[in-house]
């Protein structure tokens, strides 16, 4: 039997929206006010999801706490009131987009988890703004 089971988690980061390439007229024209010289921030929140096999000898798809030492390790740790642009090595040449920042959380958590288990991660920006990503 197949089970999802899903863990919550919160860090709050600074970031801008720009590509260095473009001109500033360019970046304000596509990223508006999130191109901000002087960064701004969200408290976002995550939910980190795994789907397996329940282990019969335990009940579990995988240990709760050890989901949640992965996500403090791999995401709050790195990430958690830091600027984004400046203070996390993934994002020196990638635009910290909410789409980017799903997709790094889930190669970052995906080299912990049992390749056999699907990895679904949930990042809300905003109240309103949320990406969603699987690995495909």
């Amino acid at each position: 039997m197949r089970v999802t089971i899903s863990r919550k988690a919160h860090f709050n980061a600074a970031h801008r929206l720009y590509r260095k390439d473009w001109t500033l007229e360019k970046n304000d024209a596509v990223f508006g006010k999130c191109n901000n010289p002087n960064f701004h921030g969200h408290n976002y929140d995550l939910t980190v999801s795994v789907t397996g096999e329940v282990d019969p000898e335990t009940g579990f798809v995988i240990d709760v706490k050890i989901l949640a030492d992965i996500i403090y390790e791999e995401v709050e740790l790195p990430f958690d009131h830091k600027n984004l642009n400046l203070d996390v090595p993934e994002f020196q040449d990638l635009n910290p987009t909410a789409e980017h920042i799903a997709v790094v959380i889930w190669n970052k958590i995906r080299k912990k988890i049992n390749p056999d288990f699907d990895l679904e991660i949930v990042l809300y920006e905003t109240a309103r703004n949320f990406v969603t990503y699987k690995g495909e």
